[in-house]
């Protein structure tokens, strides 16, 4: 009898641990007015994270509200869609005009999208991830710049000590370049199979929505705190973020939920607006320090570590392992020439 008790117990302490990281996250996330307080510090910072509201707010989201609420009705009204809208009633009987006007507004709109719509969306996803990188760059800068910088300095001297099982220095010279190169290579694979591996679980029957919910949160946070660990190595950082990945789902969850519920191109440019202030609520939240302590770091310990990027883990591997195969057979053909 004691052992069931005992296991309930172990579930409903790490299901409290597990709640207490994720309200931290989700807490961290709703922090925006720490945004506000970076720009005011950073020329260039507000500068850049206006461009991104300008381009992705103004131009990309307004022209679809203009698609909406002015082209489409417009050529509704040109090309209508009932009888009671024109005063031809023999056309009007035959139907024959209704499928010409229907072809002809679905063309239209086609055209929209194809010569605006969407040459507008890759326009943009190109320049925003250039500003994106900018936005986190000037997001630290006026971090570091605040306040007195011999105390920032010790304290990140400090933190680096108490961190130096997971924050470990990268080998300089060639060898250093040739890890970074690996490294990039196999983030890129990882993040695409990822990526491919949140939308194919939407399609499962019944929780395959929730599920989807709950990878995109982890996808979103880490890209926002991506930066945050640039200087760490990526075999640390996926292990950090798999040990913590309560409250990184809660950092995540408002991020999803801003766009959860529109269609792919709204959600693109709600996302494309508000993800530079989720960078920069990352960036100033000195969350990894507070996930660091001694305190936050039993919690973590308690609810184990989830494997969230197992399945894209192993499918990298496997297409790097094909790529080193390849390499090598490519070589043996060499020399036995």
């Amino acid at each position: 009898m004691g052992t069931p008790k005992l296991s309930i117990d172990a579930v409903r302490s790490k299901a409290k641990n597990a709640s207490l990281l994720w309200f931290h996250g989700f807490k961290e996330a709703c922090c925006l007015h720490r945004v506000v307080v970076l720009c005011l510090r950073s020329r260039k910072l507000s500068i850049r994270t206006g461009q991104c509201f300008l381009l992705n707010g103004f131009i990309f989201l307004g022209s679809m509200f203009v698609l909406k609420s002015m082209v489409i009705p417009t050529l509704q009204w040109i090309l209508p869609e009932n009888c009671s809208q024109i005063d031809l009633q023999d056309s009007c009987s035959s139907g024959v005009v209704f499928k010409l006007y229907s072809f002809l507004r679905a063309g239209l709109i086609q055209l929209f999208y194809v010569f605006w719509f969407y040459p507008l969306y890759i326009f943009s996803f190109i320049l925003s991830t250039l500003w994106y990188n900018d936005i986190a760059k000037y997001g630290f800068a006026a971090m570091r710049g605040y306040g007195s910088v011999a105390e920032e300095s010790s304290s990140q001297k400090e933190s680096t000590t108490k961190q130096s099982s997971v924050q470990t220095e990268k080998p300089t010279g060639l060898g250093g370049v040739m890890i970074g190169i690996g490294e990039q290579v196999y983030s890129v694979l990882l993040l695409s199979f990822f990526f491919l591996e949140v939308y194919a679980i939407g399609f499962i029957p019944y929780i395959g929505k929730a599920l989807n919910f709950l990878l995109l949160s982890w996808m979103y946070a880490y890209y926002c705190f991506e930066w945050n660990f640039s200087e760490v190595s990526l075999e640390k950082r996926l292990d950090f973020f798999q040990t913590n990945w309560a409250f990184f789902a809660g950092f995540g969850n408002p991020c999803v939920l801003a766009i959860f519920f529109f269609s792919p191109l709204v959600s693109y440019g709600v996302m494309a607006v508000l993800f530079p202030l989720f960078v920069l609520t990352a960036t100033s939240s000195r969350a990894e320090e507070a996930l660091y302590s001694e305190r936050r770091n039993s919690i973590s310990a308690g609810i184990g570590k989830l494997p969230i990027f197992y399945a894209a883990d192993a499918l990298s591997m496997w297409v790097l392992s094909l790529i080193s195969l390849d390499s090598q057979n490519r070589v043996q053909d060499v020399k036995t020439q």
